[in-house]
């Protein structure tokens, strides 16, 4: 009943490229007669639900690490050379409550705790694979990889070295198939007058999961029992395995493949994204993408974001417990008030970014730049302050907090821009880049040390990328996507 608007609209977009600007994505508009209004808690939005504790598990899993690391290492038998540190300065306070602990297990020194905290950076291209055999398979095997590995970590910690490293870094290939496999499954699910603000929504599962792992790891390490760290791997891999049995029952590929979807929601959902293309298996093409400046411009923005957040993410709390000397339970709960504050502002911004694409305000390529702009530039403004205070602890807390709850803006910014390049490779597009930028978290992770050029570095890299994604970003539908679904509606 619908696809033959849809159709109509492939097909000039293809006739005649140079009549649409960069808003095509936008042109996917719903007719007046689907509505989508019978029932309130509607099957894409348990999908945003379950999508949402799903990330929340992988990141409470990926970075209970951080905090761990500070109560597993043995710091009184790691030599400290003066030169190793801008900051050491820092007086330690009087109160012996407020110092990190010493007597962990384990005897790494600085590098050995940068391979350990980079290891899990790996990503793997679960978008395709998403494509292939269902965004749901693969997003619910890797949140439950992750989980079993991380159950087994603090085993293969106490067995030896290498052994740890493996498990983390296949806990790691687990987790880099879930954001790739839930792009394919947005593309399919979500119209694309909600996408930025659905996303927000998803992917702030990220940002709670870190704001319930930081505090709450770090009120287990405090316990005696087994040493209390190895209590954080084990809380949260059971939370995901869990979840894992939820998601295989709820959750399912497409709206035409729910046997419970609400029939008005579906028409609306087919309306508004157009008939799915259900032969995935096509021949990808590969030169085209790799000729595609604006997936380059995507790939380069999001390594410069992950190299600044990742820096935040595994290297925080080693900073604030050694230099600024916080308690590892003060520890936890101050490094996880950035994410707190991303989160909230993440959803506000996606929000009104969804409402000025509404009323026309904005198009969708001026739309992506912007809120991208704002998600790199001012947190890194934040951390080149934090990289000035020094030793000011309330100063350094502020410029976390604040000039961080701007990052959230990234889901109005590049986050969707895959899927209006083409909907159809969104899962493989994001797999690359989301691989690319992973990389960007190990080597960020390595840097473990010189403080102030770790904050400089990261700061640097993620504005210089940012400016290449203003120059070259598009939100037009590319012409081997269009034509590929033109063939295939007819």
């Amino acid at each position: 009943m619908y696809a033959p608007r849809q159709e109509s609209i492939n097909n000039s977009d293809s006739d005649s490229e140079s009549n649409y600007e960069d808003e095509d994505e936008l042109t996917r508009i719903l007719p007046p007669e689907v509505e989508d209004t019978k029932t309130c808690l509607k099957a894409r939005h348990i999908l945003g639900i379950m999508g949402f504790l799903g990330f929340a598990n992988v990141y409470a899993m990926r970075v209970n690490l951080s905090v761990a690391i500070v109560a597993m290492v043995n710091n009184t038998a790691i030599p400290h050379p003066s030169s190793n540190n801008t900051f050491e300065h820092c007086q330690a306070p009087n109160n012996t409550n407020s110092t990190v602990p010493s007597d962990g297990e384990f005897v790494w020194d600085e590098k050995t705790q940068g391979l350990v905290l980079g290891s899990f950076f790996y990503g793997s291209q679960g978008g395709r694979l998403a494509e292939l055999f269902g965004g749901k398979l693969v997003y619910g095997i890797g949140v439950l990889v992750t989980a079993v590995f991380t159950l087994l970590s603090p085993v293969a910690a106490r067995t030896n070295f290498p052994l740890f490293i493996i498990v983390r870094v296949l806990e790691g290939m687990g987790e880099g198939v879930t954001f790739p496999s839930m792009h394919a499954m947005l593309a399919r699910w979500i119209p694309p007058l909600e996408r930025s603000k659905f996303a927000a929504y998803v992917y702030a599962g990220t940002n709670f999961g870190t704001i319930l792992s930081l505090p709450l790891s770090g009120w287990l390490c405090s316990f005696e029992y087994d040493g209390g760290w190895p209590l954080s791997f084990y809380l949260f891999g059971i939370l995901g395995i869990i979840w894992f049995v939820f998601w295989l029952f709820l959750i399912y590929d497409t709206p035409t493949s729910h046997p419970r979807i609400d029939s008005e929601e579906k028409a609306f959902i087919l309306a508004s994204i157009g008939p799915q293309d259900e032969d995935d298996k096509a021949a990808i093409p590969w030169c085209s993408m790799l000729k595609c400046l604006p997936l380059w411009a995507i790939l380069v923005t999001q390594c410069g974001q992950s190299w600044a957040f990742y820096t935040l993410l595994t290297e925080l709390p080693t900073y604030m417990a050694h230099i600024l000397h916080f308690d590892i339970q003060s520890n936890a709960l101050l490094s996880a008030v950035p994410y707190l504050t991303s989160w909230w502002c993440g959803i506000l911004t996606s929000i009104i970014a969804d409402w000025l694409l509404s009323k026309g305000y904005l198009s969708l390529s001026t739309s992506y730049k912007l809120f991208n702009s704002i998600a790199a530039v001012i947190p890194s403004l934040g951390i080149l302050g934090v990289a000035y205070v020094g030793c000011d602890k309330v100063a350094a807390q502020l410029l976390l907090a604040l000039p961080g709850a701007f990052a959230g803006a990234v889901y109005a910014g590049n986050q969707m821009n895959h899927i209006a390049l083409s909907p159809k490779y969104a899962g493989t597009m994001y797999g690359i880049t989301n691989a690319a930028a992973n990389t960007c978290g190990f080597f960020s992770a390595e840097t473990l040390g010189q403080w102030r050029m770790v904050f400089y570095l990261a700061a640097g890299i993620n504005i210089g990328a940012n400016l290449f994604y203003v120059a070259f970003a598009s939100a037009r539908e590319q012409p081997w996507s269009r034509s590929q679904r033109v063939s295939s509606a007819n």
